[in-house]
């Protein structure tokens, strides 16, 4: 049992990482820290398939000396969702960040409850005032 855990550490923590984002992600009601916890959880995903993409004593997918044998190489597919999922996360990070900014202009708190409950009353003001 833990010659398995060993052997696959760099597994078994990625699997830690994303538990703990996921549970930063709904157990926080900040929203910088829900945030924080999502880009965990990226990042878990992104060290699973690096370490499912790496198999010792294979080099990079690169031709060298007329060697063309498959075998003799590691599979190129996940270092090249990990690119992509880095890009994705870094561009939803920032519109999350975006949103959280104006979220606090408006509402002067981060805290979801107390944004939703704010919201709530504008919503209502408004409702009235379209009324009158």
């Amino acid at each position: 049992m833990l010659e398995t855990l060993w052997s696959n550490r760099i597994q078994c923590v990625a699997v830690v990482l994303f538990a703990v984002g996921f549970s930063t992600l709904l157990l926080h009601r900040n929203l910088f820290k829900k945030i924080i916890g999502l880009n965990i959880m990226d990042t878990a995903t992104c060290l699973m398939l690096t370490s499912i993409g790496f198999i010792n004593g294979r080099t990079a997918p690169i031709i060298v000396d007329g060697v063309t044998e498959a075998g003799n190489y590691v599979n190129p597919l996940p270092a090249g969702l990990v690119l992509t999922g880095i890009v994705v996360s870094v561009s939803v990070t920032a519109v999350m960040l975006a949103l959280t900014v104006r979220l606090y202009a408006r509402y002067h708190t981060l805290d979801l409850d107390e944004i939703y409950m704010k919201a709530k009353l504008d919503r209502d003001d408004a409702k009235k005032e379209a009324e009158e």
